[in-house]
């Protein structure tokens, strides 16, 4: 057996593979314990590296592993293959425990994240309904226009920039309409702003408990701690790309129990063909349960790659309360070292700061010409500004997964030396 899995992977030629075997060992579904024992060493000792590079650290997509891009390069498979069922209940399950959701259901569909928008505003929201939207930044901004595209009346409650909505404002507005769903971005990514997941759930059970709340964790993610069931969050959205250390393409959703109901006593048609739920639930349940069912063809190589960095996450260390641990010292590492050099952070307030990632006004007399490039030539990649009224003013770093809980790569340690070393050679060019 592995002179044939070996053989296939040789197939794909020299430069594809630097080892015959990594990929077999990241199916422990489809392969017995202890063959998967023997198997292990194989993988450790895969000579596969990934080619130089800069290093990423936008706040997403994100460095991934060595094994997680060896995954991803997995041969073509089918995807009712009995091999790939098992891949992809594994990730279903995978995904409950990085959420503590045990009670949820997960959905795994190809998209990007903002596909998990169109999946709350065309399952869980009928036209006409109203939603009010928790607004911290430009993904607030998007959200709410997604919901509005499928018909929803939506309420804004908007934060001034740099700021979440205060729990007190969310207790009125509840208060002053029914709402059938509360939706608000953990941390909008545009702003680095941290919304405190916790205390919403709260409020809107106290005062509201009919409503459904919808978290937005595209960039919080496995970077910041999210306890879906014991919180009463009824839906979790989120992407690949990020703190899940996986490459673009995956819109991954966990839905309560009670969404779900929801959706099921719906009284209008689903407002989507592609992001029905109708169409996807037969699905999800059909490969938890270990067997193959269709409606449109998953990206069968990224499920590979995302159950390699679930694997990861999930069943090695760092343990999930040690990851979250390692995202609050690297963001505090790395926004204390930034305010030393003269930066200020976006956020008015570290209660509103992100552990993923961090943004960082310019200091006086330098802006994104005189930065960016010079932390490009020492091979360190970050992101401008994205909000529409600020863009020009700010910058942003990512810091999560691998190059968090890894520390062996030296990936803080790199972005703090250029973020010094570019910004004394920007201030000297200008005499500042």
């Amino acid at each position: 057996m592995l002179s044939r899995v070996s053989r296939s992977l040789s197939s794909l030629g020299p430069r594809a593979f630097s080892s015959s075997l990594g990929s077999f060992a990241l199916r422990p579904s489809v392969v017995s314990p202890p063959s998967l024992r023997a198997l292990q060493g194989f993988r450790t000792m895969s000579t596969f590296k990934q080619e130089p590079h800069k290093l990423l650290v936008i706040p997403g997509p994100i460095e991934v592993t060595d094994e997680v891009l060896f995954a991803n390069a997995h041969p073509s498979m089918s995807h009712v293959s009995p091999d790939f069922i098992p891949v992809f209940g594994d990730c279903i399950r995978m995904v409950r425990q990085v959420l503590f959701a045990q009670d949820a259901q997960p959905f795994i569909i190809s998209g990007s994240g903002t596909l998990g928008w169109d999946q709350v505003a065309s399952n869980l929201v009928e036209p006409g309904e109203n939603v009010l939207v928790l607004n911290s930044g430009y993904f607030g901004d998007s959200f709410a226009d997604c919901l509005r595209t499928y018909g929803a009346e939506v309420d804004e409650l908007r934060a001034p920039f740099g700021k979440a909505v205060e729990l007190a404002s969310l207790d009125v507005a509840l208060r002053s309409k029914k709402y059938k769903l509360v939706a608000f971005t953990h941390v909008d990514t545009s702003t680095s702003v941290l919304s405190d997941a916790k205390g919403i759930a709260e409020v809107v059970k106290r005062v509201s408990p009919d409503t459904l709340v919808a978290l937005d964790g595209v960039c919080s993610v496995a970077s910041e701690e999210i306890q879906q069931d014991a919180w009463g969050i009824d839906i979790v959205l989120t992407a690949s790309q990020k703190g899940l250390g996986t490459p673009p393409g995956l819109s991954i959703l966990t839905a309560s129990k009670k969404a779900i109901k929801v959706f099921e006593e719906r009284k209008t048609p689903v407002t989507s063909y592609y992001a029905s739920w109708r169409k996807w639930l037969p699905i999800m349940r059909a490969y938890e349960a270990g067997t193959a069912a269709y409606f449109a063809t998953p990206p069968v190589n990224l499920i590979y790659a995302f159950h390699a960095s679930l694997t990861q996450i999930t069943q090695r260390a760092p343990s999930l309360a040690e990851r979250f641990r390692l995202h609050r010292e690297a963001s505090a590492r790395v926004k204390r070292e930034a305010e030393a050099l003269g930066f200020r952070q976006l956020p008015l307030d570290v209660a509103y700061a992100a552990n993923g990632m961090t943004a960082l006004y310019f200091p006086e007399g330098v802006g994104a010409a005189d930065l960016l490039p010079r932390l490009a030539k020492r091979d360190v990649i970050v992101a401008g500004g994205l909000h529409k009224d600020h863009k020009e003013k700010y910058f942003r770093i990512g810091h999560m997964g691998v190059s968090v809980v890894d520390p062996q790569r030296g990936d803080v340690d790199k972005v703090i030396t250029a973020l010094k070393e570019s910004l004394a050679e920007a201030q000297a060019s200008k005499n500042v």
